[in-house]
């Protein structure tokens, strides 16, 4: 009887076993998660400033300077966030892997047991569990209790950089869309196509994300849309209410 007819193979894959795992594949989702939701507050924090100005003033220019002006800290606000947030759970990776190392170099018949009973708990019977944990110990120890204790790749580590730097572009170029859209109309149409722009753009950043997370897409768009429609009410109501009074 092969490895392979024991499901073997299967066991020695990792908890993902079935899922894509090309190299990377974490810090591909780290940076796709980041610039989804850095388009998504770079539509919605933009437009509700735009929205605001539009409501107090139709001067072009005072919402050109205040849009950018969001722009430009929004932007700088998202990507050191992402890094800050992303160092972080990077650092904690880091102390994990190098804890998990300290252990299979001080008790490695402890750790094999552990490997091999976390396997059994997993439905696997217990001789099989063990020649899994020790098969899988031979090849790579640290990868192997790194996934299944962890469940963290050690050549993938999280990048906070990749996630900053998606942040930051991700939001930039979702502020500029409401940016550009009240700009480019006159004043009779700028604030309807501004919101039907944003709405538009806000169902697609919420299926995107409702799908990097495996939800419901049809409940996230429709939070996502209304979340940001309610926003630049708000603000539009603001700056209509404080316009009168300037």
């Amino acid at each position: 009887m092969t490895t392979d007819d024991l499901g073997l193979d299967d066991v020695a894959a990792g908890p993902h076993a079935g899922e894509p795992h090309a190299g990377g594949l974490n810090n591909r989702l780290n940076w796709l998660r980041a610039g989804v939701l850095g388009a998504n507050d770079g539509i919605v924090s933009t437009a509700g400033i735009v929205m605001g100005v539009a409501g107090a003033t139709t001067d072009r220019g005072a919402i050109l300077v205040a849009g950018v002006a969001g722009l430009a800290a929004g932007a700088l606000s998202m990507a050191a966030g992402e890094y800050v947030s992303v160092s972080t759970q990077k650092d904690s990776e880091l102390a994990l892997l190098e804890k998990e190392r300290r252990e299979l170099r001080d008790e490695p018949e402890d750790e094999l047991a552990e490997l091999a009973g976390l396997y059994v708990q997993r439905g696997l019977s217990e001789k099989l569990a063990l020649q899994v944990a020790e098969e899988l110990t031979a090849h790579d120890a640290l990868a192997a209790h790194a996934e299944v204790e962890l469940g963290i790749d050690p050549d993938d580590i999280t990048s906070p950089w990749h996630a900053a730097w998606a942040s930051m572009v991700a939001f930039t170029l979702g502020a500029l869309l409401p940016l550009l859209t009240i700009l480019l109309f006159g004043p009779t149409v700028r604030i309807v196509v501004t919101a039907l722009a944003v709405a538009v753009a806000l169902a697609l950043t919420g299926w995107g994300s409702a799908r990097l997370s495996y939800g419901p897409t049809g409940r996230a768009v429709m939070r996502n849309v209304l979340g940001g429609l309610f926003a630049m009410a708000i603000t539009f109501a603001i700056g209509k209410a404080i316009g009168t009074q300037v």
